[in-house]
């Protein structure tokens, strides 16, 4: 993807959405050994918000890894399907843990956004340990229209500006749940999904750790809490 292209999409990122940014409660500042990038988490997909705020204060993405990397798609961390499905297979009896999707008009796909990855079961309920950064690649009016008829939805103006404008990975939309999006630091996302790979695992580890940052005031929305196991855990 060319560099200059991501950058311009950085600074679009920063300018257009300021007063959306400074609207959300929770900041994630991501330390990789390709760079620093900030994360906002959106109010409005309120229980993976709180999902990853649990899995970060239980040192889930401590010194975790970007292990699935793919160019013009995605680059992925936390567990991998494989250990979580074969853990899951060993306890048959027991129903696998998904938080439940949450889909929401405002968090879509485009270059930079945050997602939840899952496997491929029928509620789409998210990975209690995975989440994800769409790189993506440009997008065409047809591929849109051509998304709209194959999954029957209706993308906004909004959405339809941003994919044909910076591109993005529409056909994730309404199967993953979105939940966040880079604010600062894309370049270095980019960077990452460059990476020398053998089948999508990086050649030289890509670390990550996580820090939280809070407003002094908490958006209306922080009051919510998330099923783990049958325990209910607030914020």
């Amino acid at each position: 993807m060319n560099f200059q292209f991501i950058k311009n999409i950085a600074l679009g990122i920063g300018l257009s959405f300021s007063s959306f940014v400074s609207a959300q409660t929770y900041t994630l500042k991501f330390k990789t050994n390709y760079g620093k990038f900030d994360v906002m988490l959106y109010d409005f997909t309120p229980k993976h918000r709180d999902l990853i705020l649990s899995e970060i204060n239980k040192g889930t993405y401590t010194n975790a890894q970007f292990n699935r990397v793919v160019n013009d798609f995605v680059i992925q961390g936390g567990e991998l399907d494989d250990p979580i499905l074969a853990r899951e297979a060993e306890n048959p009896e027991q129903k696998p843990i998904r938080l439940a999707p949450e889909f929401n008009p405002k968090a879509f796909h485009k270059i930079g956004a945050l997602g939840a990855g899952r496997d491929d079961n029928k509620e789409k309920g998210s990975y209690y340990n995975q989440l994800y950064f769409v790189v993506g690649k440009k997008i065409t009016a047809k591929e849109l229209d051509n998304l709209e008829t194959k999954k029957g939805i209706k993308y906004t103006a909004e959405q339809r500006a941003e994919y044909l404008k910076n591109g993005g990975l529409p056909r994730l939309d309404h199967d993953y749940t979105v939940f966040g999006e880079i604010t600062k630091g894309l370049d270095n996302t980019i960077k990452i999904s460059e990476v020398e790979t053998q089948d999508e695992l990086p050649l030289k580890p890509v670390i990550f750790s996580i820090k939280v940052k809070q407003k002094k005031t908490p958006s209306k929305y922080n009051k919510t809490s998330i099923s783990l196991g049958g325990t209910a855990i607030g914020f």
